[in-house]
């Protein structure tokens, strides 16, 4: 097949973006030609200003892009459109150009933006499902996209605008994990039989795992991950090392907080090339994740696994599910720093090889290149009519 993968980039690295080289990777080594198209919204850092005027329009349907993919499709023989995110600068308009040229679109669910213009269904310091349950005004009055209103509204105007064309009738989607799919289909306008449940995947670190230092965070410095009951857990715990890798808005605010307690213990690494960050899982103890929010996958924890590291995570949405109690990992109540501290002592007490082992053994089998691959093909074949049928997906539910 010729796939042509459609990725809008954020100005700040993320999971999503590992995906996307994953894929195209994976898709390319099974001999598949693959284009990718993609912006980035560090873009707009040099955008003229009468260019950002015009950003709430081009938001909801970008010209350029229609364009550009249309002639893509022609030139290169599309057979799959594969988009993993529009925002802000390839816009919905994708879709459009994708099926004028009758070629079948397949959207991965990354987050749960199609529901919730801030993406997370998490609001003030908790879980909020207000747009599903009350309307979509809700976001625009709590301003959920960027804490702005302007630019909330901008969203869920896109949001109606598309829903009342019904171009989501028209796509097919992957959710990675049953419980997104259940959320997705809150949006009455998706049809269950174009709903495939595939979970992603990493490549083996291929690295012998060395003994344990310190314990290590991987993710966005926000509020949204947990990292201020990060910090609070280990500052009562002043004899073990905790390790940060990457950024975001509160890098500077947290990493001031951290040094003005005189909390030695506490380092940021800061923003990581993908070599650093394997080299850091090597040395780790556990992952920790503390995420606030569902999280849509929780990428990181595959990463670890496929490294023979461990994860204490907190127990919510899909974070919880990835992880078995005891098994490969802990799970905490997460939104308790003391549940926090009480995990990490318990895993002192526990066989950190043993846990490795397992979590590695759960990467073999579940999240590995091969047998994904197998899962895409079969996506890809059913909804092009290449294949027999429509893909049975109930083997990968909760992440099988």
């Amino acid at each position: 097949m010729n796939i042509l993968i459609v990725h809008n980039y954020y100005q700040i690295p993320g999971g999503e973006d590992t995906v996307v080289a994953n894929e195209k990777k994976l898709l390319e080594d099974y001999g598949h030609k693959v284009i990718l198209y993609s912006r980035n919204n560090s873009e707009l850092n040099q955008m003229p200003f009468f260019r950002k005027l015009g950003l709430p329009v081009t938001t909801v349907f970008n010209p350029r892009t229609y364009m550009d993919i249309r002639g893509i499709i022609k030139k290169r023989k599309i057979e799959i459109v594969h988009v993993h995110n529009t925002l802000n600068l390839i816009s919905p308009s994708a879709y459009y150009a994708a099926l004028s040229r009758d070629v079948p679109v397949v959207q991965t669910i990354h987050n749960f933006r199609m529901l919730c213009p801030g993406a997370t269904f998490y609001r003030d310091g908790h879980i909020c499902e207000d747009c599903v349950e009350k309307g979509l005004r809700c976001a625009v009055k709590y301003g959920c996209y960027r804490e702005s209103r302007l630019q909330t509204l901008a969203c869920v105007i896109s949001m109606k605008l598309h829903r009342m064309t019904g171009i989501y009738k028209r796509l097919n989607y992957i959710c990675l994990t049953e419980f997104n799919k259940e959320k997705l289909l809150k949006l009455r306008q998706i049809e269950e039989n174009r709903v495939y449940v595939k979970p992603n995947f990493t490549f083996d670190m291929e690295e012998e795992k060395a003994i344990g230092e310190f314990y290590l965070y991987i993710g966005r410095i926000e509020e949204i991950k947990g990292v201020p009951l990060l910090v609070e857990a280990f500052s009562r715990m002043p004899d073990k090392k905790l390790v940060l890798a990457g950024t975001g808005r509160g890098f500077q605010p947290y990493q001031e907080a951290v040094a003005g307690r005189g909390l030695i213990n506490i380092e940021f690494k800061g923003f990581m090339e993908k070599e650093s960050l394997a080299e850091l899982l090597r040395y780790a103890k556990a992952v920790i994740v503390t995420s606030q929010w569902y999280e849509t996958f929780g990428m990181i924890i595959v990463e670890a696994f496929a490294g023979h590291t461990p994860v204490i995570a907190g127990d919510i949405g899909n974070i919880g599910d990835l992880v078995e109690d005891g098994v490969d990992g802990l799970k905490f109540q997460y939104n308790s720093p003391d549940a926090l501290v009480e995990a990490v002592e318990r895993f002192e007490q526990l066989d950190a090889v043993a846990l490795g082992e397992n979590a590695y053994r759960k990467y073999e089998e579940r999240f590995s290149p091969d047998g994904n691959y197998k899962s895409m093909k079969a996506i890809y074949e059913g909804i092009s009519g290449g294949g027999t049928g429509r893909w049975d997906c109930r083997s990968f539910k909760n992440g099988r």
